[in-house]
């Protein structure tokens, strides 16, 4: 083949090859307009729902004290699960610890309940998508120091194993967060009906 024929031949191709990218890039431009913008965060609250709401409210039941005033008197797990050093060390005696340390189990036992609930029916979405973040991580830092979790619960990334309970599957909890602080509740929420991250208009 010639020159003379090859440069025909490939403008041709170029000319293909534009014309499939200018498709493709019209044809995902109007799928991200029309979708993404609702679609995205919708879909990641309805992952955390159908996966970590039971798994965080369960876990927070766990912290309960007895009777109706549970609530406001953490149970001998709690201070085992979110500061498992000391209350081994002194027995599991919750007289022995501090008033912070109480409050910082309150605290926690509370947000345990409060914010899944929050991201679930999109109020303040963001806002407990960054307490989440900052929850797993404090929850992924107590398995590791507090709890001496081993290697394999640990996990780690890019290798052949994809089924650690840290930094696997807290990895994609992240990334379902993340989502939600960047893009909001989306429309089926409460934060839309109170005027939070309304579209504006013109």
């Amino acid at each position: 083949m010639t020159d003379a024929t090859a440069a025909p031949d490939r403008r041709s191709a170029r000319t293909l090859a534009a014309g499939a990218i200018s498709v493709h890039n019209a044809v995902f431009s109007r799928i991200d307009g029309a979708l993404s913008g609702w679609a995205l965060p919708t879909l990641a609250r309805f992952t955390f729902a159908a996966v970590l709401l039971m798994y965080f409210w369960a876990s927070a039941m766990t912290k309960l004290g007895d009777g109706i005033f549970g609530l406001f008197s953490p149970s001998t797990g709690a201070y085992a699960q979110i500061f498992p050093v000391k209350a081994e060390a002194v027995l599991y005696d919750s007289s022995q610890f501090s008033i912070f340390e109480k409050l910082v189990i309150l605290a926690g036992t509370w947000a345990e309940f409060l914010l899944p609930l929050l991201l679930v029916i999109g109020l303040f979405t963001r806002l407990a998508a960054l307490g989440m973040i900052g929850f797993v991580i404090v929850q992924s830092l107590t398995d590791i120091h507090g709890h001496h979790a081993d290697a394999a619960t640990i996990g780690a990334w890019f290798d052949r194993a994809s089924d650690s309970l840290i930094m696997d599957q807290r990895a994609f909890w992240m990334f379902v967060l993340i989502t939600l602080v960047l893009r909001g509740a989306g429309p089926l929420s409460v934060d839309r009906l109170i005027g939070i991250d309304r579209p504006r208009k013109g």
